[in-house]
């Protein structure tokens, strides 16, 4: 069997892009906690290849409306490169999460 030339192989792979995921966690949690969940959504993205620019958590805000039954969260952000298949395992994971409660997954724009 003869090799792809490489334009097709570089056809077949899909760009890294860029994506910012914004989420929010029991206010309930610690600092400590609220890290180790923050360390568990950046190693989701670097085990399906992609790179974490900046993740952090922001602060305990108050929601602007009551989710179930909590009026405040702890609110964390993380920027990150990678393909398709990172943001749709975080999205998979965060919907499973008791820990998290909202999530968003954004592309950005170039």
């Amino acid at each position: 069997m003869l090799p792809e030339p490489k334009a097709q192989r570089e056809h077949l792979t899909m760009p890294n892009r860029k994506y910012e995921a914004f989420y929010i966690v029991r206010p309930d949690l610690n600092d400590a906690d609220v890290q180790k969940i923050a360390d568990r959504f950046s190693g989701v993205v670097t085990n399906q290849g992609g790179t974490v620019e900046k993740a952090g958590k922001w602060d305990k805000r108050k929601l602007a409306y009551e989710i179930n039954g909590l009026k405040e969260g702890n609110y964390i952000l993380m920027n990150f490169e990678a393909d398709a298949k990172a943001p749709a395992e975080l999205d998979r994971l965060m919907r499973i999460s008791d820990d998290v409660v909202r999530h968003r997954i954004f592309k950005l724009e170039d």
